[in-house]
């Protein structure tokens, strides 16, 4: 059976040409997303505003929403939309940039949905890891649970009440995991 091209498109063309809806370009291909739960989206405002709260306090950078795109690949390129991400204060050199930030945060966090793939969601962490992400933590609100990845590091699952802490990213910021789902 003959197979079908795909065509290829950049980052470039999606944000000056995207389609309805949340997407990702993942190796030059578009990724079509559902829209998330709304246990979902508090999970995210909940971790949000810990984050935001304690990094704008002590002027560490800045806090993105949801599915900003962060260009961690290139030649096919790979546009990722974190649930959540950080970038370091000695990063944002200049005007923010109004399209995608090139390169990976400092902090990308993933919100699992009930929908999601282990192994997609393995792929993400890989490509934000890769592109130079100091911290990736993977929340799941059905386990209640906030698996912290690092580069050369194996995960590690904290629990409801462990402490999250954001080591040399995120200096000084810790906070019961619990606080996540509240």
């Amino acid at each position: 059976m003959p197979s079908i091209a795909t065509q290829i498109v950049t980052a470039r063309e999606l944000w000056k040409n995207p389609p309805p809806g949340r997407c990702e370009l993942i190796r030059g291909e578009i990724v079509m997303m559902a829209p998330s739960g709304f246990d979902h989206g508090a999970t995210i405002i909940n971790l949000s505003f810990l984050l935001a709260a304690h990094v704008k306090k002590h002027k560490l950078g800045v806090v993105v929403g949801a599915e900003t795109g962060f260009i961690v690949a290139r030649d096919p390129d790979t546009v990722r939309g974190a649930d959540i991400a950080f970038v370091r204060a000695d990063r944002l050199l200049g005007p923010r940039p109004k399209s995608f930030w090139i390169g990976a945060p400092d902090l990308a966090v993933e919100v699992l949905s009930p929908d999601d793939r282990p192994g997609e969601v393995a792929r993400k962490v890989d490509d934000y890891l890769a592109a130079g992400a100091l911290l990736v933590w993977v929340v799941s609100p059905k386990r209640k649970s906030i698996t912290v990845h690092q580069p050369m590091a194996e995960p590690r699952t904290l629990r409801s009440t462990d402490t999250l802490d954001g080591g040399i990213v995120l200096s000084g910021f810790r906070c019961k995991v619990a606080q996540a789902f509240e």
